[in-house]
């Protein structure tokens, strides 16, 4: 059923995870007294550890003589990522994901990863699952996998709309995975990167313009699209970047780990060697006047002071709180992001209550409810959540329920939803996605002469997998500017455009097809 695919996929958001606990961290930094060069990566999420990871592949290769530290603010490995257990009773029950919790089959460094790292994944996704899209007063859409289901979504959008976003979102999906190729760009200018991959449209145009502009129905663009935008980022179809709305759209084959997607980078980590001083917060990176460049920049944490010829910056700046001199920090604009409330709970209601919906007693609404804000445009009123997912049980008679939301959801109105039958409530509150605006504009990528910026990348796509080639990008240009280097080769070849590849010097003529670069060369 490929209409109800294209209805149902984008709604899987949630994974399990088991506790984060690993022998290999250090609680204070070192004495500062090795002579061989160091590089500092400040942040231990996707980009941070992958990055880690990436420096490990060419000395691993090439016989660099380095040494990489970490350094993470929070007490886990992992970022935007984090768990918690309902009832607050790990001996009982199996962590419940609060952050990042699929990936897709297109995401190829964190799919080798889980088969490098002998990690299991659990596919997801049903196109038998029961799913509506809600807009403030009424359920617009409710469908399971039925032929009948079908039909409906054919009557209301019709056949078009559907196959035209889905060879949108398959092209852009064609491009991106260039990345992991031998032919991979390499750039220290986003904007040079998007035009590259026939892009520049996509990100400087919003989701909804761009869709009307290749003809596809406004109810599919403000219901089935912006359901999707809603869920995943927490932003507006006629708002976010089309770009970042095809990646919405894009949820072919989604699969988590079994026990933790952020495994993968604790796996990163611990294959990386690299020294990890969690709760440890950077203060202030500064340049080293009048020494060499091999001990080029100090890093002050509140734990002490380290000098290293490199640093990367694996955290979005704003919200890191580290002082940069005037030159660096104006470079990085000001990078809003959508603060998002997560509530779980547990519920013994099988369903949310359907009176809520202003549907009869006897119906049954749908397991995902999603949101368009289309209602609200019209005169309506706005949903009062983003999403609505139940995501199996914990017990006999219990589920486990995942409501994203732009504000708390009180006690009362959990218990009026689910019918008065809500045990268990945890929330949390996220800045949990850059807010993605139509632009052409993006940080740079290197901020100053062994000084680079992983986090440029977010503006651009944000997800957990881009982090990862962000940080692959960031760590072959590094090694090639401060090393004579790179992950795949002793040097990348430069094109006049500043767009590298690397030569076939070091590759085969005929790779096979699951070759990814950076894992191989």
């Amino acid at each position: 059923m490929r209409l109800l695919g294209l209805l149902v996929a984008p709604a899987v958001v949630l994974a399990f995870q088991i506790p984060f606990k690993v022998p290999f961290l250090k609680n204070k930094l070192d004495d500062d007294t090795t002579a061989l060069p160091r590089i500092a990566i400040i942040g231990a999420g996707a980009g941070g550890s992958s990055a880690a990871f990436w420096i490990s592949k060419a000395k691993e290769r090439f016989g660099l003589d380095l040494e990489v530290d970490v350094y993470e603010s929070s007490s886990y490995i992992g970022g935007r990522s984090t768990v918690v257990y309902p009832y607050d009773d790990p001996n009982s029950y199996s962590p419940v994901e609060l952050g990042a919790s699929i990936f897709v089959a297109a995401n190829r460094n964190l799919w080798r990863a889980s088969e490098e790292f002998n990690l299991t994944r659990m596919q997801l996704g049903d196109d038998d699952a029961s799913m509506g899209v809600w807009d403030g007063k009424q359920l617009l859409v409710s469908v399971g996998g039925s032929w009948w289901d079908t039909l409906k979504l054919v009557w209301r959008y019709g056949i078009l709309s559907p196959k035209r976003t889905k060879n949108i979102v398959e092209q852009m999906v064609k491009q991106f995975l260039k990345f992991y190729t031998a032919e991979s760009p390499r750039w220290d200018n986003i904007a040079d990167l998007a035009f590259s991959l026939g892009w520049t449209e996509l990100v400087s145009r919003n989701a909804a313009d761009f869709l009307e502009s290749r003809h596809i129905g406004k109810n599919y663009i403000r219901e089935i699209v912006e359901a999707s935008t809603r869920v995943n980022y927490g932003q507006n179809v006629d708002a976010i970047h089309a770009l970042e709305g095809a990646c919405s759209m894009a949820a072919t084959g989604a699969a988590s780990i079994q026990g933790g997607n952020y495994q993968i980078f604790e796996s990163f980590i611990h294959a990386s060697n690299a020294s990890v001083y969690l709760d440890t917060t950077v203060k202030a990176i500064t340049r080293k006047p009048y020494v060499s460049a091999s001990q080029a920049w100090t890093v002050q944490s509140d734990h002490g002071s380290k000098t290293y010829k490199v640093v990367i910056l694996a955290a979005p700046f704003h919200s890191t709180g580290i002082t940069l001199s005037p030159s660096l920090a104006a470079q990085v604009p000001e990078q809003p992001y959508v603060h998002l409330h997560v509530t779980l709970l547990s519920t013994t209601s099988p369903s949310i209550d359907p009176e809520y919906l202003n549907l009869l007693p006897a119906a049954t609404p749908p397991s995902m409810l999603l949101t368009t804000y289309e209602g609200a445009r019209n005169g309506g009123k706005e949903p009062e959540f983003n999403s609505i997912s139940y995501h199996g049980k914990i017990s006999d008679d219990e589920w486990v329920v995942k409501i994203f939301s732009q504000d708390r959801k009180s006690d009362e109105w959990l218990q009026k939803v689910f019918r008065g039958q809500v045990g268990w409530i945890h929330r949390k509150e996220w800045d949990a996605y850059p807010v993605l605006p139509p632009t052409t504009a993006f940080p740079p990528v290197k901020l100053d002469a062994g000084f680079y910026y992983v986090n440029a990348f977010e503006p651009f796509i944000s997800t957990m997998e881009t982090e990862t080639i962000a940080s692959r990008n960031v760590v072959d240009l590094m090694l090639n500017e401060e090393f004579s280097s790179s992950i795949c080769g002793p040097k990348i070849s430069a094109s006049s455009e500043r767009q590298l590849s690397l030569g076939e010097y070091y590759f085969p003529s005929h790779y096979p097809d699951d070759f990814v670069l950076g894992w191989d060369c």
